[in-house]
């Protein structure tokens, strides 16, 4: 059984969100037209996010496939001022496939592969799920941007006019806000396509922070409660309607040499991370790519990331921005 929630535009413009179970049409909430709202409502009435998404569905039913066709669904979750999202995410955490994982475990064997990012890697296998109480090794960080690089379900990724590749990571991210009091509240997990320039990475790894500052995708459904441990879902391509990369990706701590606590303590350890009323998109990473098969993107190539616990898949189309001028002036 999932819950999940939908933020969307209704047929007048209006903002609003619905519930809705497993393959159920949704129901539209009265008393909360965003779940940064109906958040707020839950921490202020102690209570939890489904317990009162619950009691308030009692809307007009709603067809969240319908309405992500006509292009009216929103991102799971935003703010009020895009200022005060913080999109990050999490590198080196997945195990990847059998083959994967053993090719990694010989590479581990042989001190001449000892890169930076194997000794990482390593790190989280050797000290990634620590005991309960226990603080366990801490992973890979990266920064995306606020909330205004999240595009909505549907739409387009729009690579910067600079970027030498555009490619899609399938991920599990979660959504959180943080309370009054600085106490850190997960409002539950989506899709997420995090969305990279792999080449410039490629380059030198010291370009992974320019690399990753993209626009990136989470949605269409935010999941409630916990995350099932072993995720199995799908990624895909599509060039004019045609299915030309596909791959199954593997998530879910049981395909992860990290523990999502560990990865949120290491976030949100962090006291600027902790700012009461910010909301926080984090992404968990991933072992499956099609850059790492030698496939290129195109402008007009279409990313698909779907897997069972999360409803409808998420969809958005590879663009790049026209080249613009950079002013910087003294004053």
């Amino acid at each position: 059984m999932a819950w999940r929630l939908t933020q969307y535009l209704d047929t007048q413009g209006n903002r609003a969100v619905a519930l809705r179970q497993d393959t159920a049409p949704g129901r539209r909430l009265i008393g909360a037209t965003t779940t940064y709202e109906l958040a707020q409502q839950a921490i202020k009435a102690g209570s939890d996010l489904l317990s009162l998404a619950r009691a308030l569905a009692t809307g007009e039913e709603m067809d969240v496939a319908a309405a992500l066709a006509e292009g009216r669904v929103l991102a799971p979750l935003d703010h009020p001022d895009d200022a005060h999202m913080l999109v990050a995410g999490t590198g080196l955490t997945h195990l990847g496939s059998a083959e994967g994982r053993d090719k990694m475990h010989r590479d581990i064997a042989d001190p001449a592969k000892q890169t930076d990012s194997m000794r990482m890697f390593r790190m989280g296998l050797e000290g990634g799920k620590p005991a309960p109480g226990q603080v366990g090794v801490q992973p890979e960080w990266f920064y995306k941007g606020d909330g205004s690089i999240v595009a909505r379900p549907g739409s387009d990724l729009v690579s910067p006019f600079f970027a030498l590749d555009g490619g899609e990571e399938p991920e599990i991210a979660g959504l959180y806000v943080v309370g009054p009091d600085g106490t850190v509240f997960r409002l539950g997990y989506a899709l997420g396509n995090e969305f990279s320039d792999h080449v410039t990475e490629r380059q030198n790894y010291l370009y992974l922070a320019h690399s990753k500052l993209r626009v990136c995708a989470i949605g269409p459904e935010l999941l409630l409660g916990d995350l099932p441990a072993d995720i199995r879902g799908t990624t895909r391509i599509l060039r004019e309607g045609q299915i030309i990369w596909e791959k199954p990706f593997l998530s879910g701590e049981a395909n992860m040499s990290h523990s999502l606590s560990n990865l949120e303590y290491h976030h949100f350890k962090y006291d600027g991370f902790r700012r009461p009323g910010d909301t926080h998109v984090h992404y968990f990473g991933t072992a499956t790519l099609s850059f790492s098969d030698g496939f290129t993107t195109r402008k007009g190539d279409v990313f698909e990331v779907e897997a069972g616990p999360f409803g409808l898949p998420l969809r958005n189309r590879l663009v790049q921005a026209p080249t613009k001028p950079v002013v910087v002036k003294g004053l």
